[in-house]
């Protein structure tokens, strides 16, 4: 794993006290190292796992051609646009059990969703599109003309996954969607990159665990269940070490009990510049050693105190450490902005980008350039069918009900001034993140 001071020297224009979200985010990009160690896990545990390996498909999907639809198969060529065709139905092809037989010009076969397609046959018309009708015992369909054309309502073999060819890539972060896609080819085990453990923890004096009575200067500890929940939502094995009083020899145990039991450690509080408490004088004397402690003013709001560092692991390798401000949005922010894409690069997970979604301001939104700012909103339909986004709440960092009154973060972006109602800006939505 490179140092700190290693990437600081191949960044452009780094300095700690002036950066931006996107060097930070670029910084933690080249530090970041993913893990190697892999397990086998059967479908049902699969979800939320990376892919140690390249999936190749085993077989075709689907694996021969079938009907889109329940109604009459027939052989395409004979359609014409002017007049209706009548066919004789010889058989009826069921999902699950090939029709054996043979069909002439001017038959066809009734034919149920998924069944094989008959050979020489092409074409499928919905029942609902035909007229029957009896004649001398048999049954007879009409076709109308122009309702189809020849290779309609047909499912092709292979035109899903074809046998042979990479279905998924490694690095891929698996969701329901990628674990039906496995079963449909008939897998019931897979590689995955082990589970990354990450350990959490808050500090101050001033912080109250749940369960302890108020008292005068005191909070209750907000950040450690915010934490953890965007930690289980990610899907990593998660080490809760509590609430750390500002004293160096309990700081001192935490930071080792961390090390020790997880590859990245998170914690808020105590790394902005001035502080009372020891944590970040604690940082920099265990960091020492390992690669160093990088502590950063960056231009965004909220969450412009962070701090990065390396600790060594007992029996060789460094735990990655994430300082978070104490603020409950700003330690929000700055997860979903730096910690969680760097947690997902550590999982052996391919770098996406943020998927950001485009909406019309409502209303005036009061932005400074020189800093990104994520501001609380809620995205909303008007009845026109456009997307927009109003400000949700009081935009104070401290303000944690402002994130629960917003869907989303308006991304501002660092070069950005005012936005007038009704210019485009992007939302990260917080759905399936927080």
């Amino acid at each position: 794993m490179p140092t700190l001071d290693d990437i600081a020297a191949q960044l452009q224009g780094y300095d700690p006290q002036a950066l931006s979200v996107d060097q930070v985010q670029e910084f933690l990009s080249r530090l970041v190292q993913p893990v190697v160690a892999t397990e086998a896990v059967g479908l049902v545990s699969a979800l939320g796992r990376v892919l140690a390996q390249d999936i190749i498909s085993p077989l075709n999907v689907p694996p021969h051609d079938n009907s889109a639809m329940d109604g009459f198969a027939f052989d395409g060529r004979q359609l014409s646009s002017a007049t209706a065709l009548q066919f004789k139905v010889v058989g009826t092809a069921l999902a699950g059990k090939a029709w054996a037989g043979q069909c002439r010009a001017g038959e066809c076969v009734r034919i149920m969703t998924g069944a094989v397609m008959p050979q020489g046959l092409d074409t499928v018309i919905p029942q609902e599109m035909t007229t029957s009708t009896q004649s001398d015992g048999d049954m007879l369909v009409t076709i109308p003309p122009d309702r189809v054309r020849p290779g309609d309502n047909r499912r092709l073999m292979g035109e899903d996954l074809r046998q042979g060819e990479v279905s998924l890539s490694k690095g891929e972060l698996l969701t329901g969607t990628h674990v039906g896609l496995l079963a449909s080819l008939g897998i019931e085990t897979i590689s995955v990159y082990r589970r990354l453990k990450v350990a959490y923890f808050s500090t101050g004096d001033e912080i109250l665990s749940l369960g302890d009575s108020p008292r005068e200067g005191a909070v209750y500890d907000s950040n450690r269940y915010t934490v953890h929940g965007m930690l289980v939502r990610l899907g990593v094995d998660v080490v809760d070490l509590g609430v750390v009083r500002d004293d160096p020899a309990r700081l001192q145990d935490a930071f080792s009990q961390g090390a020790e039991a997880a590859d990245a450690i998170i914690t808020s509080g105590g790394v902005s510049v001035g502080e009372a408490d020891h944590t970040r004088q604690m940082m920099k004397q265990i960091c020492a050693e390992s690669g160093g402690v990088a502590f950063w003013r960056i231009a965004m709001r909220p969450g412009r105190p962070m701090a990065v560092g390396q600790l060594s692991r007992p029996g060789g390798g460094r735990t990655l450490l994430f300082g978070l401000p104490g603020n409950p949005v700003a330690v929000m922010v700055t997860f979903l902005a730096f910690v969680r894409p760097a947690l997902l690069q550590m999982m052996g997970a391919r770098p996406k980008p943020a998927v950001l979604l485009k909406a019309l301001a409502a209303q005036p939104i009061r932005k400074k350039p020189g800093r990104t700012e994520y501001q609380r909103g809620w995205v909303f339909c008007t009845p026109e069918g456009e997307l927009q986004v109003r400000m949700a709440g009081n935009q104070g960092s401290g303000v944690l009900s402002s994130m629960v009154q917003g869907n989303g973060l308006v991304v501002l972006r660092h070069d950005q001034g005012d936005v007038a109602a009704g210019d485009p800006v992007d939302v990260m939505m917080l759905d399936g993140l927080v």
